[in-house]
C-alpha cells in the first residue's frame, strides 16, 4: 500500500475531514499530524483525536508524545521516502509513504489491522496497529512508530 502526496494536511479541520477508508490513509496522517503535534501541541492533539475516532488521547497520551517527540522533530517524517539520517529526514516531494503488509495477520483479531512503516533510521519496519469501525480505520497502537531511531547526522557529535 502506498501513499503520495503533495503537501502535508497543517490544521486539525483537515484531519477531521480526512478520508480514513484506507488503512494507508490513517498511517500517513498519523505522521502529518505527529508533525503538526511538534509545531502546536493542541492542533496536533486535535488531529490526532480525529485519527483515533471514539477514543480520544488522555493526560497521559499527549505527555507521551511530547517526551518521545522532545528534540526529535525529524522522526514525522523519517517513515515517507528519501528520509535517512544523511540527509537530516528530509523526504523526497511529493510525500509518498509505503505501508507494509503484516506478515502474520493470523495473529491479529477480527476488527483490527497490524501494518508496519520502514524507515532509514532502523533496521525493521515498525508495527502499527488500526481499529476499523464501519468503513473507517483509526488508530490503536502506535508507541513504536515513536520509538528512537538513528539521529540525523548533522546533530550526531560521533559522525
Amino acid at each position: 500500500m502506498q501513499i503520495t502526496w503533495n503537501t502535508l494536511p497543517q490544521s486539525a479541520a483537515e484531519y477531521a475531514a480526512a478520508d480514513l477508508s484506507r488503512p494507508e490513509n490513517t498511517c500517513a496522517l498519523f505522521l502529518a499530524a505527529l508533525r503538526l503535534f511538534d509545531q502546536d501541541k493542541n492542533a496536533g492533539t486535535d488531529a490526532i483525536n480525529a485519527l483515533r475516532g471514539p477514543r480520544p488521547m488522555t493526560g497521559y497520551d499527549v505527555q507521551f508524545l511530547r517526551d518521545r517527540l522532545r528534540g526529535k522533530s525529524y522522526l514525522p517524517l523519517a517513515y515517507f521516502d528519501g528520509a535517512t539520517p544523511q540527509n537530516n529526514y528530509t523526504p523526497s516531494q511529493p510525500y509518498t509513504l509505503q505501508v507494509l503488509p503484516d506478515p502474520r495477520p493470523q495473529d491479529v483479531e477480527p476488527g483490527y489491522l497490524r501494518v508496519y512503516l520502514k524507515t532509514a533510521g532502523a533496521d525493521s519496519p515498525r508495527p502499527m496497529k488500526l481499529r476499523q469501525k464501519g468503513t473507517n480505520w483509526y488508530l490503536w497502537e502506535y508507541s513504536s512508530i515513536l520509538s528512537g531511531i538513528r539521529m540525523p547526522v548533522q546533530e550526531d557529535p560521533w559522525a
